[in-house]
């Protein structure tokens, strides 16, 4: 395929800031309400253990339950939003999240919890190709990067913002009020989106029947190996974010002696940090025409970051300061990472493409914990974290090869 290269000096937009504003806006509240779903059901894991008795691999299964219902149907949806336009099944991933939230206040065992999580997952699976195509469309070129680093930065703020309200929520008033609440959160976001639903709309990809003119088949677009390799980036790079999340607390205590406290604040370090990085990236991508080198320096900091601190050659204190600070050179690398997908992307195919590549996402977050997992159980923490950085480093050769294929 063929891509023009990105120029370093757009034209003004044709757009007001306001209105690019509102759209990144919307689109943003509701990538933060997707991160909100990540974490529905992992952050009460102990208080299921507690009223079911339920094991860590019962409950890590309700995991793998989500993300492969997600990846799967994210891979579909982007068909959907092709055809029938991205509004639509925002709506619809509203909706679900409110029954998943509502399921979830009334389970009383395993199976309860299964359909929950199969549930969020389904919600969760529209974002990715319904919010690119939504920015694509309707946010003016200049303003794209800004709108890519504006919406990694949301998905972010949906991280850190589940725990602190599921907690506080389950402290006074209840689990399963918590739930009953999170629903009423996702129903007032679905209220605001209806609301403001004329800066949603999306044109439709025309098919031949429509027009009368030969297009290309529907599946074309999975011919093209740049898009083979944007997924194999988006599997690699999550990999690592899942080490991250799943392990790197425990990695901490075992080599360093640290503090779960101490650990976990490592963690909440490493997301905030990520977020400024998001923050930031947002300019290097609106200036820089070069994303896939952007992306690959980016990552490779990153990867060497996490291999210092594998070697346990660091004492704690500065094991922590570096594990947060890989966060902030990954993140940098995401607006661009965004801005790499869309130039790859044909035209007309937004929602298939990206429903396709960023499922790599949910199968990074399905298999790395199986993969990792057993050099965890074997004590090999340094390694674990090395691994990481490897798997990372693989993912500078993916992004290379997106832009390789893209300029050709």
């Amino acid at each position: 395929m063929t891509t023009a290269a990105a120029s370093t000096t757009f034209p003004a937009p044709a757009v007001p800031l306001q209105q690019d504003a509102a759209i990144i806006g919307l689109v943003g509240l509701a990538h933060a309400s997707s991160h909100f779903s990540h974490l529905l059901l992992p952050l009460m894991f102990p208080v299921f253990i507690k009223e079911f008795g339920f094991s860590f691999s019962e409950l890590g299964l309700l995991m793998t339950v989500f993300f492969v219902v997600s990846g799967v149907g994210q891979a579909c949806a982007g068909f959907v939003v092709d055809r029938l336009g991205a509004r639509p099944l925002l709506f619809m991933a509203m909706v679900i999240f409110v029954l998943a939230c509502v399921s979830a206040s009334m389970v009383t065992g395993y199976t309860g919890l299964v359909l929950v999580a199969a549930l969020a997952g389904l919600g969760n699976a529209t974002f990715h190709p319904v919010d690119f195509t939504i920015l694509n469309q309707r946010v003016s070129a200049p303003r794209l990067g800004y709108a890519f680093s504006a919406h990694g930065l949301t998905g972010n703020l949906g991280w850190a913002a589940a725990p602190v309200y599921l907690a506080t929520m389950t402290a006074a008033f209840g689990w399963r009020n918590a739930y009953l609440g999170a629903a009423v959160l996702y129903a007032l976001i679905l209220a605001l989106l209806v609301l403001k639903r004329d800066k949603l709309s999306t044109q439709v990809a025309h098919h031949a029947r429509d027009t009368g003119v030969q297009a290309p088949h529907a599946m074309a677009f999975m011919k093209l190996p740049v898009v083979w390799w944007c997924f194999a980036f988006f599997l690699l790079s999550t990999m690592t974010m899942a080490v991250i999340q799943s392990f790197s607390v425990s990695i901490l205590k075992a080599m360093h002696g640290v503090s779960f406290e101490a650990a976990t604040l490592t963690i909440t370090g490493y997301m905030l940090a990520g977020a400024l990085g998001m923050f930031i990236g947002g300019f290097v991508a609106a200036r820089t025409p070069n994303s896939d080198r952007v992306v690959a320096v980016c990552m490779g900091a990153g990867a060497l970051l996490l291999a210092l601190c594998g070697t346990g050659w660091l004492g704690a204190n500065a094991t922590m300061v570096i594990l947060a600070s890989s966060g902030f050179a990954i993140g940098i690398g995401g607006p661009s990472r965004d801005m790499m997908i869309k130039k790859a992307t044909p035209k007309g195919a937004t929602g298939r493409v990206y429903g396709l590549v960023y499922s790599g996402l949910d199968t990074g977050f399905a298999i790395s914990p199986l993969v990792f997992g057993g050099f965890m159980d074997r004590g090999w923490y340094g390694a674990t974290l090395i691994g990481a950085a490897a798997v990372l480093m693989l993912s500078v050769v993916a992004a290379l090869g997106v832009g390789q294929r893209t300029q050709r």
